[in-house]
């Protein structure tokens, strides 16, 4: 860059949109422990202090990273949820939704959970806002089941999509569509035989 030519302005959420791109990436790359915010501030080409004027420690600036993640995931997946026809098109959508969004933004993906002891409260937000999230899926499938129940069938598929994600990570092949199918071919078989009568309560 010419040092004579006038820097061109940046707004505040272009600006802690870079920051948190490059803290993405550094806390990717080192982890949160061996991560510096100099190191931060030097990728996006800025003064340290300017991290610490947008986002006040290390740690916030973690959780702000948490935090928009959390966002897009229930962006990407509420509206892949939304094109759909059906229930088991909708709960497959979003899932591939899930897994692809994971696929593409896999650094912060991989931070959340090697980070669990410093985001552990962000992360089950996360888990929170996605079982919510397929509780209200699950709804249109078996509109008579009760919610503790809905919330139960939510946890287990949040839980195996997580699991599934982390398998993924280490078996390079599995594709988002294999995932996903492998979760209906399961999940769905259980649904399909709830959703024409009304779930029994657990005794």
């Amino acid at each position: 860059m010419d040092p004579s030519r006038p820097r061109r302005r940046v707004s505040r959420a272009e600006r802690e949109r870079q920051i948190l791109d490059a803290a993405v990436a550094v806390f990717g790359e080192r982890g949160y422990q061996a991560a510096s915010m100099d190191v931060v501030a030097e990728r996006v080409g800025v003064t340290k202090p300017v991290l610490y004027a947008h986002f006040g420690s290390k740690e916030g600036l973690l959780l702000a990273c948490i935090a928009r993640a959390r966002a897009e995931l229930l962006e990407v997946t509420t509206a892949a949820a939304a094109s759909a026809h059906g229930p088991e098109e909708m709960l497959r959508r979003g899932t591939l939704a899930f897994f692809e969004y994971l696929e593409r933004r896999e650094p912060a993906w991989t931070l959340l959970y090697s980070e669990s002891t410093v985001a552990g409260e962000a992360l089950e937000g996360i888990r929170a806002q996605q079982t919510d999230f397929i509780a209200a899926l699950l709804a249109a499938q078996a509109p008579d089941a009760e919610p503790q129940r809905l919330a139960g069938w939510a946890q287990v598929i949040v839980g195996a999509c997580e699991r599934l994600a982390l398998w993924r990570g280490s078996e390079r092949t599995v594709t988002s569509e294999q995932a996903t199918g492998y979760l209906m071919d399961l999940v769905w078989t259980g649904l399909s035989a709830v959703g024409s009568t009304p779930a029994q309560s657990s005794r």
